[in-house]
């Protein structure tokens, strides 16, 4: 499907391509399931690095793995806005590196919510090392986190991960590393936030 085509049917829905979809309401993602080739932010074996524009957050994650392309896989995000009530956010940047070839669990420091991704990929250990760009709102404070269920749910499938669910947002996630496989599971990190500012420590 054209995505021109797309864009002009849902010129009131605000996506952000490099990205693969729409996220609420569910009724209107269902029109972007026919993902076009160009549609994946790397190649296989290839660093990228993603940013939502100014003021959106990661809300659905895709990815294909491909065993004779490295055990690697293409990448895709969709952004959204977020609600006025948040405000416009007040600080953002990198994460810390997490290694590739080794278990991790990450979220974003001083309360941020997830607005990127970035990855390299090792030939030596058929792995990515990953990181996160992260935007924190004022003071506001996470609270009723959660963990997804894992992505892909066996490795070497496809994941499709879509929170459709707008008062949760991406805060980091939890991943384990197959050194058969050659692949990742993830479980993202959920949690809503305070309408209001909040004392908090650097976590």
């Amino acid at each position: 499907m054209d995505l021109t085509v797309l864009w002009v049917l849902l010129p009131l829905v605000t996506v952000a391509w490099g990205q693969y979809g729409d996220w609420y309401p569910y009724q209107q993602y269902q029109q972007y399931q026919d993902y076009s080739d160009d549609g994946w932010v790397n190649l296989n074996r290839q660093g990228f690095s993603f940013q939502c524009p100014h003021g959106q957050v990661v809300v659905a994650v895709r990815s294909i793995f491909s065993k004779k392309e490295g055990s690697d896989r293409q990448w895709n995000y969709a952004c959204m806005p977020t609600p006025q009530r948040l405000g416009e956010p007040t600080e953002c940047w990198w994460e810390e590196i997490n290694r590739a070839g080794m278990e991790w669990y990450q979220t974003c420091s001083n309360n941020g919510l997830v607005a990127g991704f970035q990855s390299r990929y090792f030939e030596s250990v058929l792995d990515r090392e990953w990181q996160f760009y992260c935007c924190r709102y004022s003071k506001r404070c996470p609270y009723s986190c959660w963990l997804t269920t894992e992505y892909p749910g066996h490795y070497g499938e496809e994941i499709d991960m879509i929170s459709y669910n707008y008062d949760y947002y991406m805060r980091g996630a939890t991943t384990t590393f197959s050194a058969v496989e050659r692949d990742r599971q993830w479980k993202f990190i959920m949690c809503r936030m305070t309408d209001y500012d909040c004392e908090f420590a650097n976590a």
